[in-house]
């Protein structure tokens, strides 16, 4: 998880200079994206090996900031729609399959955490959607190339919003469970102690 965090947050600032020089919501989406990554990895970093509920917390909280940034990544690209301003298809393209190479690189390594405790399945989660969102991205920019709109930049990125705040729910769903599931277990215990 260390190489998925330094990867991570490189690419965080790669694209979001990527982004504005580009003008693409797509590419801000998707660093903001990386962002939130990074700090995913650092928080499961922090906790590995903690009890459950603690665990369980971390997920909660990545889940909600995931969202977050999912609803964050849709205002702006509504805000973007009255811009009128065309991306520059070129350089879309180029960093997103870049990205792409790089989230794939993170998704394989980590695809061993897909199942377990919700902290686990989140490190999954994000890289899965990473992987998604950069085809999404790199298919936004043969839209924009061959449109000379912005629309396909501003649907890919309502659609990264919307993956965004799905895979946060998905998150704090299982966090939820986890945490009743260490709720219980403490009961258990406490009620077996006291025997």
């Amino acid at each position: 998880m260390w190489i998925a965090l330094a990867v991570n947050a490189a690419m965080f600032a790669a694209e979001i200079a990527a982004g504005l020089a580009a003008g693409s919501q797509a590419l801000r989406a998707d660093a903001l994206d990386f962002l939130g990554d990074a700090a995913n990895y650092a928080i499961s970093l922090g906790v590995a090996g903690s009890a459950l509920a603690w665990r369980a917390r971390a997920a909660l909280a990545k889940g909600g900031t995931l969202a977050l940034l999912g609803l964050f990544i849709l205002v702006s690209t509504l805000v973007a729609i009255w811009s009128g301003r065309t991306p520059y298809a070129e350089l879309m393209g180029v960093v997103g399959i870049v990205a792409l190479v790089a989230n794939g690189g993170v998704a394989l390594m980590l695809f061993r955490f897909r199942s377990g405790d919700a902290n686990r399945r989140s490190v999954w989660i994000c890289s899965r959607n990473d992987a998604i969102g950069n085809v999404a991205v790199v298919a936004a920019a043969l839209g924009v190339f061959g449109t000379g709109t912005a629309w396909p930049d501003l649907i890919v990125a309502g659609v990264m919003a919307a993956l965004g705040i799905s895979g946060g729910w998905q998150i704090v769903h299982h966090a939820r469970r986890d945490l009743r599931t260490s709720q219980h277990e403490r009961h258990s215990i406490s009620a077996y102690a006291s025997q």
